[in-house]
């Protein structure tokens, strides 16, 4: 083989080297550009879901709030009703009559010491698609104390939390406390001091997902007075409150006089109820 030969040959084998690195090189860019682009419309698949769940969440929370809207402007008014709409959000609405159970005991430490409420007084629950959540335990609405004295504060208690299963927005009511303290022509010092709570037991036992047409109405205010009396001039009644399992109190002064105190005791429950709504 001559020289000249040789260098022909060798040039054909590079040019066809050549041409095969060619199309290999672009197979790889395509390959690499295809997962790329396979990445990235994964991660804004992924943003645009976890944005609706977001958006989702949000109205579910907004649509509990609208039942707890609904509810309060018909309590302490019986046979007041009003209807409500719960909107789709990919939840389920639950509506549990017989849950949260509530006892209420009072004591002076000094003679007087009764249960004056222990029955369950229901709650709506909301529970969402997923299954956890940085919110647990965060209150919409309220706070944890599971009774208060009036003055400014709400009854309600609408908070996330863990469910079972799932994450559930939670909407029921705690009682509330009020002491108005007043003297008679013969100089006797009354102390009238109110309970008031909320029971949803008349309720209808709910479980359905979509949208949810409500009716909600007040079905009567039951007051209840037990009557104590006292000799002593100053003291202070202190009322327990144990709610679904969480325990609190609040201190009621009493005032008294020369011829003692007389405490009206009046547990008021407003009888609230949630059904669905046959338009």
């Amino acid at each position: 083989m001559t020289s000249r030969e040789f260098k022909r040959r060798f040039g054909r084998l590079l040019h066809s080297a050549t041409a095969l690195a060619i199309p290999v090189t672009f197979l790889i860019l395509f390959v690499s550009l295809l997962g790329i682009i396979s990445i990235t419309y994964y991660f804004a698949i992924e943003e645009v879901n976890s944005r609706s769940q977001t958006l989702k969440n949000s109205m579910a929370e907004q649509n509990m709030a609208s039942l707890d809207n609904t509810l309060s402007s018909v309590l302490w008014q019986a046979g007041s009703s009003r209807t409500l709409d719960i909107n789709d959000y990919g939840g389920e609405l639950m509506i549990q009559p017989t849950t949260n159970s509530l006892l209420i005991n009072v004591t002076d430490n000094n003679g007087i010491s009764d249960t004056v409420f222990n029955a369950t007084v229901g709650q709506a629950v909301y529970e969402l698609s997923y299954s956890e959540t940085s919110d647990t335990g965060l209150f919409l609405k309220g706070d944890s104390r599971p009774i208060l004295n009036q003055g400014g504060s709400t009854m309600t208690q609408l908070y996330i939390r863990n469910g079972q299963k799932h994450v559930e927005i939670v909407l029921r009511y705690r009682p509330i406390t009020s002491v108005v303290t007043y003297k008679t022509e013969d100089n006797t010092t009354i102390n009238d001091i109110r309970i008031y709570a909320v029971n949803l037991n008349s309720s209808q036992n709910i479980d359905s997902m979509g949208e949810m047409p409500l009716d909600i109405s007040c079905v009567n205010v039951e007051n209840t007075v037990r009557t104590y009396n006292v000799s002593y001039q100053a003291g202070t009644l202190t009322i327990n409150a144990s709610l679904d399992g969480v325990q609190g109190q609040v201190s009621v002064p009493i005032s008294g006089g020369v011829n003692g105190a007389e405490i009206n005791l009046n547990l008021v429950v407003c009888d609230a109820k949630i059904e669905r709504w046959i338009r």
